[in-house]
């Protein structure tokens, strides 16, 4: 049931709102083929800066040459990195890092700046990536997804073929490790990650453990849920507990442990509850609640001695 004084805006007219966003987007991954999480991150720095006073810096990227796009996609990632990096950065130094960034919204805009507003960027793109990109751009991330599997088993299935022509006496050839299809790896920077000194596993696992449930119907791995937050939010996850279950029935739950409450607040952006898209399916997360064991009850008090009349003579 929406609360009242809400207006849910359908995918369509949302995915419409978003449509510049979108079309940006497609450049760098279909186009520039670049990491479809990177590129989901760069549009939420884009609207980010937008959002923060700077106008209209997706329009002004999307007519660009596909090389300027691809190296101001370059530059986005050094501000994401400085966004997401506790280390103390010097303000007084370095402020040419962005030269395309600066021409292109007219502005000194530059590393120090980024340093400077880390925990309001942190904030800001949290929200962005969670409410918007995730939302607007998930079925052109699928897409980009299956394009890049697909590729990595042409790529596996050709250099089979020339191993086949090079050595045909051999019945297998152990392809090299470049040629493997890997397993999905959280990308070079990571977005999500939270200061070294929040990195804590001091506090009772119960209070920083997060509660997925997942679509009944919906078959949700937990190596699909393991690769989405890591990829998002960089290594924030301790363990991870899917329901157990039989061979022939689906996990409906699972808890992650963080390690550290920080962590939580972080993924859910300060909410109750925060609704994701793992590979097109649904999944909602909360603060961990556990069960207390109920204290037992105090014994009952022992029964009043009986003493018997003194007239009995006993």
């Amino acid at each position: 049931m929406v609360p009242r004084g809400t207006y849910f805006v359908p995918d369509q007219q949302f995915n419409m709102f978003h449509n510049i966003d979108r079309e940006l987007y497609a450049v760098l991954v279909m186009n520039l083929c670049r990491d479809p999480v990177e590129s989901l991150h760069c549009i939420a720095l884009w609207l980010w800066l937008e959002r923060v006073g700077f106008k209209k810096v997706v329009t002004k990227l999307l007519p660009l040459p596909r090389v300027l796009v691809n190296e101001l996609a370059d530059e986005a990632l050094a501000c994401l990195g400085v966004i997401h990096n506790e280390k103390v950065f010097p303000l007084s130094t370095r402020r040419n890092d962005t030269p395309l960034m600066q021409r292109l919204i007219d502005s000194e805009l530059a590393l120090p700046f980024f340093a400077k507003h880390r925990l309001i960027a942190v904030r800001g793109l949290a929200k962005l990536v969670n409410e918007v990109c995730m939302r607007a751009l998930k079925d052109i991330m699928q897409q980009a997804v299956e394009r890049k599997a697909h590729q990595s088993l042409a790529d596996l299935s050709l250099y089979h073929q020339q191993q086949q022509r090079q050595h045909p006496r051999q019945v297998q050839v152990q392809p090299p490790l470049a040629a493997r299809v890997p397993t999905p790896a959280p990308p070079r920077v990571q977005f999500g990650s939270l200061p070294a000194a929040a990195q804590t596993n001091e506090v009772h696992p119960d209070d920083r453990t997060i509660f997925v449930t997942f679509s009944k119907g919906y078959l949700v791995h937990e190596w699909e849920v393991r690769d989405f937050f890591t990829r998002l939010y960089g290594n924030c996850i301790e363990s991870l507990h899917m329901q157990d279950v039989m061979p022939n029935e689906q996990p409906l739950f699972a808890r992650i442990v963080c390690h550290s409450p920080a962590a939580i607040e972080y993924i859910l952006n300060g909410n109750v509850k925060a609704k994701f898209t793992i590979n097109g399916k649904h999944v909602w997360a909360r603060k961990f609640v556990p069960k207390r064991p109920k204290p037992a009850s105090p014994a009952p008090p022992p029964p009043p001695p009986f003493n018997l009349p003194v007239s009995l003579g006993i």
